[in-house]
C-alpha cells in the first residue's frame, strides 16, 4: 500500500494527519494497525473515532502471546461492545492471564465489564459522594485542589463508566459548589513563607551518605536497591506475561508442573565459560543473578558451560567460583553443563525422532558465515540420522565428519545451528565417556529448563539466540524459563579478551592474570579494590539494554568511597627525607597516638614511635618557597601530623650533588607558636617496604580500535604503568598486616598489602589515589 494510501486509512478512523504520518514512520505498527482496521472495516462499515482511538490503542499494545484473540477484540471494538480503553485493557489482561486458545468469551465478557451500563443517576451520585468527602479542602484551596484525585477515586469505583461523562459531572458539581474562578483562582499559588528565621546553613561536608550508599541502619545497599528497578520481571509461573513468549497447547501444563517443583521460588544462574578469569563485566552478571535472586528470597546456581573440553582447566574452575565468593555471594549449588550430558543425549535422540534435528557431513568451514550453502542431507530419514547420531556417539565417525544441526533459522539469518560435534578430547569430569559434545545453542536454554531457571539473564549478544531458545524447549515439549538481555559493562583503557591478556602475559608486559594493572576480578582484588565497591558500580550503572563503556574513574570512585570508611589511616613516606629535632625535649612523648579513622575518633587509634630522628616527603620541603608552596622551606615553618610539635628548619646537609640529604630542624610545641600554614605526615623509627604505584596500562580509551591505534592494542601500553619504590618507609603499626589488609597511607592514597610480601618484608599495592588526578580525566 502506497504511503498516501495508508495515512488516508488511518485518518479515515480519526487519526490526526500528523499522527498517521508519525505513526507510518514505525514499519510494525502500520502493519498491524493497517491489519486491524482490514478486520474492524468487516463488522462495522463506519469506525468512528472513538472506535478508532481504541484500535490504535490495540495495535500497539497488543502483546504477541495474545496475537490469537486479536480478531476477537477488532470485532468487540467495530460493534462498539467494547467502548473503553479500561474496557480493551482489562480484555487483554484476560487474554494473558488465560493464554489457551479456548477461553470462555463470556468469562473474557465479565471481566471486562462488557453489557455492563452505569447510569447518569449512578455517575451523579458517586461524584456527590466524593466531593462530600473532600469539601472542606476544595472550599479552601477552591480551584488550586488536586482535581485529578476526584477523578481517580470516582473511576476506582465506577470501574466501566465513560471517562467523559465523570469528567463533565466532576466540572460541573465543582463549579456548583465553588461558583466560578475569581482572579485569585486563575493566579498560580505562591509558595507559604515559614515564619521561623531560616537556620544559617553550613557547608556540606561529604559523607557516605551523600553517596547513597547506606541504608538508615549503617548497612551497605545491595547491588538491587541501587540499580533500582530496572526491569518488571514477571513472577515465577507466569512466564507467558513476557513479550515474545512463546506459548503452545502444552504451555500452561507445564508451567503448572513448573511451579510446583519450585513453589514459587526466584531461580536464577550464572553460566560462565571454565577457560579463562572472571572480568569487571563478569561482576555485572555475577550480581545481576545473585542480587536478583537474593532479593527476592530465591536461588542462584553456580552453573560451568562446560562444554568445550580443548580449553577447561581446573584452575579455572576454582578461581571463577573464589571470585564469586569474593563478592559476597554463595551459589546455592555448584553444577556443570557435563552433569546433565546424559539427558542432552536423551533429548537430542527425541529432537530426531519428530524430525527437527538430522546428521550433517558438511565440514565447519562450508557452514560458517551468514549465507553457508543449505545442507544437502537435511531431509535425511529419521532412522537414518538416529543411527548416524549413535554412529558418531561410538566414535565411529572422524572428527569433523559430522554434526547434528537443529532444524531452525535464527533471528540474524544463520541456519540449522550444530547441536553436537565430534572431539577426541577427553573430559576435565567426565573423562573419555563422550566423544561428542554438545554446543552452547544445544546446551544452555536445556540445562536452564532442567534446573527449572525462572529468569535467564543473559548480556545482550545473547538477543539473536532467543528464538532457538524458546524454539527447541518448546520443540521437546520442556519447561522453557525467560530469556531477558541487558547491556555489557565495559571499561575504556582495558582489554579483557581471554586470548589477548595471554598475548599481555607471554610478551611479558604484565606478569599474570591478576596482575594489579588489568581488569580482571583477581587483579582487581590484588589491586586493593574491596568487593563492595565493585558491587557498588555495578548497581549505580544498573541494568539496561544498553551497552556501556565507562571511564575507570567511576569505578575508582566508588573505591574511594568504601575505603574512606573502611581502611584505617597510616602513615608512610614513600619518597623519605631525614630530619633530626636538634631540641626535641627530654620529656617528648616516645609514643603518638593516631586515629585511625580521624573523623570518627571513636573508632579507634594505634600508637606510633616519635624520636629525634624522623623521616618526611622529599616534596614536602623546598630550600625556596612561594605563595603557593605551603610545606616546609627555609623560613617556612611546617606543623608534624599528631605530634603537637611545629619544626623549623635550622641547617640543610647535602650531598656531592648538592640534594638535601638530611635536616637539621628546631622544634616547638604547636600551643606556644603561631599555627603553620600546614601539617604533614612523617614516621619515626618506621620499617622498610615495597610500594608499587600504578598508572593506565593503555594509553588510549580504546586500545582495540584500529582506527585509534594503527599498530594494535600491544602497541598502546604505556610503558610507564609500573613504578616501584623498593626502600618505601611505613609506622610499624602495619608490621603485623596481612594480604589484601587495606590502609590509607595519610596525604598519599589507598593501599592494599600485596600477597608477594613475607615476614621480613612487606609489599604494597596502591589502590587508588586519595582524589582523582584531574590530568587523568578522559
Amino acid at each position: 500500500m502506497a504511503g498516501e494510501d495508508v495515512i488516508s486509512l488511518f485518518t479515515g478512523i480519526g487519526l490526526s494527519e500528523q499522527k498517521a504520518k508519525e505513526t507510518v514512520k514505525n514499519a510494525t505498527i502500520t502493519d498491524n494497525l493497517s491489519q486491524v482496521i482490514n478486520e474492524a472495516r468487516k463488522h462495522a462499515n463506519i469506525i468512528n473515532k472513538d472506535a478508532g482511538k481504541l484500535l490504535y490503542h490495540l495495535a500497539t499494545r497488543l502483546k504477541s502471546q495474545i496475537l490469537p484473540h486479536r480478531s476477537l477484540l477488532v470485532q468487540y471494538v467495530a460493534q462498539k461492545r467494547m467502548t473503553s480503553e479500561a474496557q480493551l485493557n482489562a480484555a487483554m489482561d484476560y487474554f494473558l492471564h488465560n493464554p489457551s486458545a479456548d477461553v470462555k468469551v463470556s468469562d473474557m465478557e465479565k471481566a471486562a465489564g462488557i453489557g455492563v451500563t452505569i447510569t447518569p443517576e449512578q455517575i451523579e451520585q458517586a461524584v456527590e459522594n466524593i466531593i462530600s468527602k473532600y469539601k472542606d479542602q476544595l472550599m479552601e484551596k477552591r480551584y488550586h485542589f488536586n482535581m485529578g484525585l476526584l477523578m481517580a477515586e470516582t473511576r476506582q469505583k465506577l470501574k466501566w463508566a465513560d471517562g467523559k461523562l465523570l469528567k463533565n459531572e466532576i466540572d460541573m458539581q465543582v463549579l456548583d459548589l465553588l461558583g466560578p474562578k475569581t482572579e485569585d483562582d486563575m493566579k498560580r499559588p505562591m509558595k507559604q513563607k515559614s515564619s521561623q528565621p531560616e537556620p544559617k546553613k553550613e557547608p556540606k561536608k561529604p559523607t557516605e551518605d551523600s553517596q547513597n550508599l547506606f541504608d538508615p541502619d549503617g548497612k551497605m545497599k545491595t547491588f538491587m536497591e541501587l540499580a533500582g528497578e530496572a526491569v518488571k520481571f514477571h513472577k515465577p509461573g507466569e512466564n507467558y506475561k513476557t513479550d515474545g513468549y512463546v506459548i503452545t497447547d502444552k504451555t500452561m501444563a507445564i508451567l503448572e508442573q513448573h511451579l510446583k517443583r519450585i513453589g514459587g521460588q526466584v531461580r536464577t544462574r550464572f553460566p560462565p565459560e571454565p577457560n579463562g578469569i572472571l572480568h569487571i563485566g563478569h561482576a555485572k552478571a555475577i550480581n545481576f543473578n545473585f542480587g536478583y535472586a537474593r532479593a527476592h528470597g530465591g536461588i542462584c546456581f553456580l552453573r560451568y558451560d562446560d562444554t568445550n573440553p580443548e580449553k577447561e582447566e581446573e584452575k579455572f574452575f576454582v578461581g571463577i567460583r573464589e571470585m564469586v565468593e569474593w563478592l559476597g555471594y554463595k551459589p546455592y549449588k555448584v553444577t556443570h553443563s557435563s552433569d546433565y550430558f546424559q539427558e542432552l543425549y536423551n533429548m537430542a535422540v527425541e529432537l530426531i525422532r519428530r524430525n527437527l534435528a538430522y546428521v550433517c557431513h558438511q565440514k565447519v568451514e562450508e557452514i560458517k558465515g551468514h549465507n553457508p550453502p543449505p545442507s544437502p542431507w537435511r531431509n535425511r530419514p529419521n532412522e537414518e540420522s538416529l543411527h548416524l547420531f549413535e554412529d558418531m556417539k561410538k566414535g565411529k565417525i572422524d572428527e569433523g565428519a559430522a554434526t547434528l544441526r537443529m532444524k531452525i533459522t535464527l533471528e540474524d539469518g544463520k541456519q540449522d545451528p550444530v547441536a553436537y560435534r565430534i572431539k577426541f578430547t577427553p573430559h576435565h569430569r567426565t573423562g573419555d565417556k563422550w566423544c561428542i559434545y554438545p554446543t552452547y545453542d544445544y546446551t544452555h536454554c536445556l540445562c536452564d529448563s532442567l534446573e527449572d531457571i525462572t529468569h535467564s539473564l543473559c548480556t545482550k549478544e545473547f538477543q539473536s539466540r532467543r528464538s532457538s531458545y524458546y524454539w527447541l524447549c518448546n520443540a521437546l515439549d520442556v519447561y522453557c524459563p525467560v530469556q531477558w538481555e541487558y547491556g555489557r559493562l565495559n571499561l575504556s583503557y582495558t582489554v579483557v579478551s581471554k586470548r589477548k591478556i595471554g598475548k599481555l602475559i607471554e610478551q611479558g608486559i604484565v606478569a599474570n592474570w591478576d596482575d594489579p594493572r588489568l581488569f580482571t576480578l583477581s587483579a582487581l582484588r590484588r589491586r586493593g579494590f574491596p568487593p563492595e565497591a565493585i558491587n557498588v558500580f555495578c548497581g549505580k550503572v544498573g541494568v539496561t539494554m544498553a551497552q556501556t563503556v565507562l571511564d575507570p574513574s567511576l569505578l575508582e570512585a566508588c573505591v574511594r568511597d568504601v575505603l574512606n570508611v573502611t581502611a584505617p589511616r597510616v602513615m608512610a613516606v614513600l619518597h623519605p627525607l631525614k630530619v633530626t629535632l636538634i631540641n626535641l625535649p627530654r620529656d617528648a612523648p616516645k609514643m603518638v597516638s593516631v586515629p585511625d579513622f580521624p573523623a570518627e575518633p571513636t573508632r579507634g587509634q594505634h600508637e606510633v614511635p616519635f624520636s629525634c630522628n624522623i623521616y618526611i616527603e622529599q616534596d614536602d620541603f623546598r630550600e625556596e618557597s612561594d605563595k603557593n608552596y605551603k610545606r616546609l622551606t627555609l623560613n617556612q615553618s611546617v606543623g608534624l601530623r599528631h605530634a603537637g610539635y611545629v619544626i623549623m628548619v635550622d641547617r640543610v646537609i647535602k650531598n656531592k650533588s648538592g640534594d638535601p640529604v638530611e635536616l637539621m630542624v628546631k622544634c616547638a610545641r604547636s600551643t606556644e607558636v603561631e599555627k603553620p600554614k600546614a601539617f604533614i605526615h612523617w614516621v619515626s623509627e618506621p620499617i622498610v617496604s615495597e610500594v608499587r604505584l600504578y598508572d593506565k596500562l593503555f594509553k588510549h580509551k580504546n586500545p582495540e580500535d584500529p582506527t585509534e591505534v594503527p599498530g594494535g592494542f600491544v602497541s598502546d601500553c604505556n610503558k610507564d604503568s609500573l613504578t616501584l619504590i623498593t626502600d618505601a618507609l611505613i609506622d610499624l603499626t602495619v608490621k603485623d598486616a596481612k594480604p589484601y589488609d587495606k590502609f590509607q597511607f595519610e596525604r598519599i592514597g589507598f593501599f592494599s598489602v600485596d600477597p608477594d610480601s613475607t615476614r621480613e618484608r612487606l609489599v604494597f599495592n596502591q589502590t587508588v589515589t586519595l582524589k582523582e588526578d584531574p590530568g587523568k580525566k578522559s
